[in-house]
């Protein structure tokens, strides 16, 4: 027993990876419209969306905006959430803009040393955020159909990730990072006219990069609920789940959610009518977690800046916990 545990240990990506191109082969009709609906969710909506932020991002953190915003919230920043205030530049774009721009914040800060290793690891677990737009107008208004849902979801949502914030605040609280600390004695290299060029030029190079690797993620994730979808291994993990009087489809849209985010949402949303509390509280649930699709999203663009997911994890669990409660009280 002992050797085909560790046996499973040490093949286990090879078995993983060989049963997906197995599955890419054996499934390639209902793949490839998979993949294509994936790319027209990332061309349609992603594309459009978020590229415009991470450019903005890249750009502000090459001008003095982050240290003259830094200078007006530090005192509130360090005593409630102990992260410099600079950092709060952080949470806002996260709220604004929606899944993975406040994990690209957090990197750009760490990366120009205006915050340590661990304030950024206290800033992952909640400045990754989904957008209003989407929590507004596609839940709220479109597959809702209740604007005033949307609003007590975003509200939620907000309240949520504050509250993680304050809690993470004692993130390895005795650890101090002494070698970032110079950063503000240093000349900050600001956008003048001679190098505007060469900055927006890296700007828009580094964004496109952050945001073809969001669409393969999107591509690749709804291939993969596809390929759940054609070996019914979700169908039969809401069926047992059903056995315990767990309604069958707020289930399945709940094991799709914990997946991918946004089908998760648009099958519960269908519940609405038929179960309209417990659909609401799952869809809470899926926006406070994000998804699988979109914690490796976010590891892909922090793992170059050796950040821990782990506070990532365990701060997006806690939230889609806290939002269900704040949600339900709301109600």
């Amino acid at each position: 027993m002992r050797f085909i545990v560790i046996s499973i240990k040490k093949y286990f990506f090879t078995l993983l990876f060989l049963m997906f191109t197995l599955s890419l082969i054996l499934f390639s009709a209902s793949n490839l419209e998979a993949a294509q609906n994936g790319l027209k969710l990332w061309a349609n909506s992603v594309l459009p969306t978020l590229f415009p932020f991470f450019i903005a991002t890249e750009l502000l953190c090459k001008t003095n905006f982050i240290q003259i915003l830094g200078k007006f919230l530090n005192k509130f920043m360090k005593p409630i959430f102990n992260v410099p205030g600079e950092s709060s530049i952080a949470i806002i774009m996260g709220f604004i803009s929606g899944y993975p721009v406040g994990a690209k914040m957090v990197c750009n800060l760490y990366d120009n040393k205006i915050c340590s290793k661990c304030e950024a690891e206290r800033l992952i677990a909640y400045t990754n955020n989904s957008g209003p737009i989407f929590i507004l107008g596609s839940v709220g208004v479109s597959l809702l159909g209740n604007v005033q849902l949307g609003k007590i979801l975003l509200i939620s949502h907000i309240l949520s990730s504050l509250i993680v914030g304050f809690i993470f605040r004692f993130w390895k609280k005795n650890q101090v990072d002494l070698t970032f600390r110079n950063y503000k004695s240093e000349s900050k290299s600001l956008i003048r006219v001679s190098n505007l060029g060469e900055i927006l030029g890296d700007a828009i190079k580094k964004s496109i990069s952050t945001i073809l690797l969001i669409g393969g993620f999107v591509v690749l994730f709804s291939v993969i609920l596809s390929i759940l979808s054609s070996l019914e291994i979700l169908n039969c993990f809401a069926g047992i789940l059903a056995k315990f009087g767990i309604p069958y489809e707020l289930s399945f849209s709940f094991l799709s959610g914990i997946i991918e985010l946004t089908n998760g949402i648009q099958i519960a949303s269908s519940c609405y009518q038929a179960l309209p509390v417990p659909s609401i509280l799952v869809c809470s649930f899926l926006l406070g977690f994000g998804g699988i699709s979109v914690l490796l999203q976010v590891f892909s663009i922090i793992s170059k800046s050796k950040i821990s997911i782990k506070p990532y994890l365990y701060g997006k669990t806690l939230q889609a916990f806290l939002s269900v409660i704040l949600t339900y009280i709301l109600i």
